[in-house]
This record gives structure tokens, C-alpha cells and sequence, in this order.
């Protein structure tokens, strides 16, 4: 039985003629739905948050420029994304970078081949070799930080635990090395994920990446609802109900379809009838969101850019609590933006300082680096993803130590009239903003060929199920 009441269905059914119901209104979400609308298919989608774009988030400064405190880099060979921006009129630049990031310790910088840094670049090569090679079963219940904790050298473990943090946002008591060796793989490899020019990290949107999100909601219209999380999904032959909020709050939907899309820990909120198969169902008890929070300073100019040629980047592996990256975001011809990542616990520890005392944790220790005018910021755009309820974190879905359900790339079969999308189903760039837009466009491309046609460009209404 659907619905307690006949009227409920009638009632849902006429205020959702919709085909299909997109269930979140991220990058994949967004995209989904813009393909099926220009197939002329009637969509609806339905957002938990009051605002569009999961992931993705831009902002305006206070001088003017763009900026993104959610996923904001496009890696080298991500096409899909590079033409949606073509086609958006977003405009791409390149990183500005060096070889490699400078690594900061207890105040000083570190020379690359220092002996208390090698030793972390042999443990990276033997991780990559792993990723190649495949993992042992036991490894799968061995966790990042066990097996950091037999390497020699205190400086060497802390690098590697603040590159490992800051490229899966996972507390490493709670990540396997099978599942680090696993996704270096399907990310590219190690020198991919961490590279900026050339590598994942290639390249930025003057507008933003959240730009794209904010343009692909505006041609949708009224058809992107915020505000309306989704409680439950009932399945049957005819189609799906979808209901949203409680109380005087709730609503229903009926469609023929509906695509899922926001990653698996956030989806467990979601109740199913008929309930979910037991593989989907531990795919969703199985994982988790990672803990990250971004920052960008906003200066007048890149002024660190003056200074002499070597101590002018502003790339950098802080090694000192917290533990972060340094990136210089700036746009060209653009005010000064420096973007700095921390994650995992020490990201949640900063949660316990107001904004004035972030800013003076992460900006103070750079003085010495890129001189005193980094403690006088123009702006301050701050956000901890892991306090987002309709997010639950970044960057990606994780899986528990010990289960291999949440190793991307996420199944994505059909349940149904169900189909599933989100970034970390996508079968390449699984995790990016690449990734994101590929698994909407799967997803649409699957639903438009289910669906039965009603005649030259249009398709079949979805068919009321009889209350009972």
C-alpha cells in the first residue's frame, strides 16, 4: 500500500506531472536533469538543503572575485567538465605552481631530498606499487594509520599522514591500506592525485566551479526545489513515490523514475519500500563522508608573488598542527586568493575556535614564509563540510575498514524504477567534478531509454498507482 489515504496519491499526482524525480541538486544531480529536460522530458528535482550545488559552492568576495569553498579544480583531461564550463561561459586558468609543494616543519622548510623526507617518498612509491600490484585480504582490516606508524622517522609518518588526510579527508584509524592502494588506482595514480599542473589539480574557473551549479539551476527554473529533503521512496511497477519533510512540512511526489544522487551516507537517511536489496543496503551502513574544512584568504593582490623566485609560491605541506595545504588560487589579473585544506580529526578540532581563531592558526605560521602581510586578509571565506547536514562531509564516500562496499567506483545498477548517480559511481574520475557530470549523464542517458514514448519528442505521463 502507497498511500493511507486515495486522496494522497491523487493529490501527489497532480502537483508532480513530472516523468522523473532527481533526488539532490548537486553537479550530478543538475546535470541529470538539464539532459533530460532538453529531451523533453518532464523533471523534477528535489533538494534537502535551501540552497543548489552539494559539493559545490561559490561565493563572491568582498573585491569583487569568485571563489569556491567546495570542489573547485579541474584535472588535467577532465573534458566533460572543461566543456560544460565552454558552454556555461565560465572561463579556465592554470595553477599557479612550481614542481612540487614546499614542506613546512616545526617552522622551516624543508629541502625535498632531505633524509627526513625521503624515506616518506619510498612509502608513497610502495603505496602506488600496491595500487598496481592489488592488496592482501588482510589488509583490507590493516588501517592507514597502522601501517604508518612502522615507518622510521617522525617527519616522514607526519608528511605522509598530512598528504593521505588532506587526499581522502579519512581519519586513518578508519581507512584501509586496501582501500588507499584501491583508490590511487582508480583515481589515476599517485603523481596524478597529487599533482597540480598536469595532474588533478590542473587548472580553476575565474566564476567558480559552484558557478556552473548556480547556471545549470537557472535553466532548469522552478523545476530545482530546495528545501525539501527526501523522507521516503516507494517503488513499484508503475513507477515511484516519492515523499519529502514531515508534518505540515511533507510533501508527495509521483513519477515514473526517480535518480538518486547523493552519496550513500546521506542516502541512509532516505526509508524504501520495498526495502533495499542487502548489497545496496550495507553500501549505505558501510561507509561514511570524510571531515574537511577549506579556507581562502582574500588579499588586495598575490603580493607573495613579489618576493624572490623561490620563497614567491604559495604551495605548501604544513606539517605543524593542523596539519594543511597551502594553495594560491589566484586568478589572473585577480585580487591575492590563498586557499588552505585541512582534514580528518584536525579538521574537526578546529570547530572548537571562532573564526578569528582559525584565521590566526592556519595564516600565522606563513608569516615567516610569505611575509606579514598574509595576517591582513581583505576577506575570509571559511567552511567545514563535515558540519553540513545535507552534505556529511567531503570529498568522498569512504569505506569502513574491514567492508569494500564504498571502493569506487559505486555500483549503479537499477533497483526498479530507482536509478542511482553521484560522483563516486562514475566509472572514471570517480570523486571529481568530472566524475559528477559523467554519472549524470549516465544516469539520464539510462532513464531516457527505460522510459516508454508517447509519441515524436515526448514521453509518457507517469501512470497514478490505485490506493489499496
Amino acid at each position: 500500500m502507497l498511500n493511507d489515504d486515495p486522496m494522497d496519491d491523487a493529490a501527489a499526482y497532480k502537483e508532480s506531472p513530472a516523468a522523473v524525480i532527481v533526488v539532490g541538486a548537486g553537479l550530478s544531480g543538475l546535470t541529470a536533469a538539464r539532459d533530460l529536460h532538453r529531451r523533453g522530458i518532464e523533471v523534477i528535482v528535489l533538494e534537502a538543503a535551501d540552497r543548489i550545488g552539494g559539493r559545490a559552492l561559490a561565493e563572491t568576495t568582498a573585491l569583487g572575485s569568485r571563489l569556491d569553498l567546495g570542489g573547485q579544480w579541474i584535472g588535467h583531461g577532465h573534458h566533460r567538465i572543461t566543456a560544460l564550463a565552454g558552454e556555461l561561459g565560465a572561463t579556465r586558468y592554470p595553477m599557479h605552481t612550481g614542481t612540487l609543494p614546499q614542506v613546512i616543519d616545526r617552522g622551516r622548510r624543508l629541502p625535498v631530498a632531505s633524509p627526513s623526507v625521503l624515506p616518506a617518498g619510498a612509502a608513497l612509491a610502495g603505496l602506488g606499487v600496491l595500487s598496481l600490484t592489488g592488496t592482501p585480504d588482510r589488509w583490507n582490516d590493516s588501517t592507514l594509520d597502522a601501517w604508518l606508524r612502522r615507518l622510521p622517522g617522525r617527519t616522514s609518518r607526519r608528511l605522509l599522514e598530512v598528504i593521505a588526510s588532506i587526499s581522502w579527508t579519512a581519519d586513518l584509524d578508519r581507512f584501509s591500506v586496501h582501500a588507499a592502494a584501491r583508490m590511487v588506482r582508480r583515481q589515476g595514480g599517485l603523481r596524478t592525485m597529487l599533482s597540480t599542473r598536469g595532474g588533478a589539480q590542473d587548472s580553476l574557473l575565474v566564476e567558480g566551479a559552484g558557478t556552473l551549479t548556480d547556471r545549470l539551476a537557472a535553466e532548469l527554473g522552478p523545476r530545482v526545489r530546495t528545501g525539501q529533503p527526501v523522507t521516503s521512496i516507494a517503488r513499484d511497477e508503475h513507477g515511484v513515490t516519492v515523499r519529502t519533510g514531515s508534518g505540515t512540512l511533507s510533501g508527495t511526489f509521483r513519477a515514473a523514475k526517480t535518480i538518486v544522487t547523493v552519496p550513500p551516507p546521506v542516502a541512509a537517511r532516505i526509508e524504501h519500500h520495498p526495502p533495499l536489496p542487502a548489497g545496496r543496503a550495507a553500501l549505505e551502513r558501510n561507509t561514511y563522508m570524510g571531515s574537511v574544512y577549506k579556507a581562502i584568504a582574500v588579499y588586495e593582490r598575490p603580493f607573495w608573488r613579489e618576493r624572490e623566485r623561490e620563497q614567491g609560491r604559495a604551495e605548501f605541506l604544513v606539517l605543524d598542527s593542523p596539519g594543511r595545504a597551502v594553495f594560491d588560487t589566484t586568478a589572473p589579473d585577480g585580487p591575492g586568493h590563498l586557499c588552505t585544506l585541512v582534514a580528518g580529526p584536525e579538521a574537526r578540532a578546529l570547530d572548537r575556535l571562532d573564526p578569528e581563531g582559525r584565521r590566526h592558526a592556519l595564516l600565522a605560521p606563513l608569516v615567516p614564509h610569505l611575509g606579514p602581510g598574509v595576517l591582513e586578509p581583505a576577506g575570509w571565506h571559511e567552511k567545514a563540510w563535515h558540519l553540513d547536514e545535507h552534505v556529511g562531509g567531503g570529498y568522498v564516500v569512504l569505506p569502513e575498514p574491514g567492508t569494500t562496499e564504498g571502493i569506487t567506483p559505486l555500483p549503479h545498477a537499477p533497483l526498479g524504477n530507482v536509478h542511482w548517480a553521484g560522483s563516486e559511481t562514475a566509472d572514471e574520475h570517480a570523486g571529481y567534478l568530472e566524475g559528477a557530470i559523467a554519472s549524470g549523464l549516465r544516469a539520464a542517458r539510462e532513464v531516457a531509454d527505460a522510459l516508454p514514448r508517447s509519441g515524436p519528442g515526448s514521453r509518457s505521463r507517469p501512470r497514478r498507482p490505485s490506493a489499496s
